[in-house]
């Protein structure tokens, strides 16, 4: 049995619910992303993206957060 592949966090619909696995990048970067909550784990529903898909509106914790599409690239989620 494989393992189920993880997917890019900027890749997930919007409407759609996943955990966090893994924060990938420089440490700078990592440390802010896991400071505002996206550590392993987590729940995250995407909310609502920009027209131009920068930045996504998250819901994590049961608050608002919006991101880079940047930043969501580094955020492996199941």
């Amino acid at each position: 049995m494989s393992p189920t592949p993880h997917r890019l966090l900027a890749r997930v619909p919007v409407g759609s619910t996943a955990v966090v696995c893994r924060v990938t990048g420089d440490r700078p970067v990592v440390r802010r992303l896991l400071e505002m909550g996206l550590v392993p784990g987590t729940r995250v529903t995407v909310q609502r993206e920009a027209p131009l898909g920068d930045p996504m509106e998250l819901r994590v914790r049961n608050y608002a957060l919006s991101i880079r599409r940047a930043d969501a690239l580094r955020i492996e989620v199941e």
